[in-house]
């Protein structure tokens, strides 16, 4: 039986010790597996072939058949991994709390208990959002639902 676990082992067992990592890992019925990857610095085409070439050379399709999806995350998908953050750091971020306020900034760091940012507050608003205007904010992580970066044309 295929298994997000087993997945998740043979794809380490590549991605291991690369600046390359797992962000998610699903097998659905029918055996679809999906494996979606990140990397410190922007992944290639050659990088998600690459690890679905290695996924399929440790599986049998005579055993037992599956389909095989691999792709990087897209820029319009929510941080899940500490390693995003500290890879994105220095980008402007939408952070949507718990308890349903957002704050958009720059993301100044992150660590296993935190983020930092930079608040970027309309100045209509100031007073309203409670966000200070300038300085550093800290967001902990329990407090955090998800965080999207703010893709800008300009």
């Amino acid at each position: 039986m295929i298994t997000e676990e087993l997945i998740r082992r043979i794809t380490n067992e590549l991605l291991e010790g690369s600046n390359k990592f797992i962000i998610n890992v699903k097998v659905s019925s029918g055996n679809l597996i999906t494996v979606v990857i990140d990397g410190d610095e922007p992944l290639r085409i050659e990088d998600c072939v690459e690890v679905s070439r290695h996924i399929e050379g440790n599986l049998d399709r005579e055993v037992e058949d599956f389909e095989l999806r691999v792709f990087s995350a897209g820029i319009d998908q929510p941080y899940v991994q500490l390693r995003q953050y500290i890879k994105n750091r220095g980008r402007e971020v939408e952070v949507s709390l718990k308890d349903g306020s957002s704050v958009k900034g720059i993301l100044l760091s992150a660590n296993e208990q935190y983020i930092q940012l930079e608040p970027k507050v309309a100045k209509r608003k100031k007073k309203a959002t409670g966000i200070p205007a300038e300085g550093t904010l800290t967001i902990p992580f329990s407090e955090i639902k998800q965080t999207r970066e703010i893709i800008s044309f300009k």
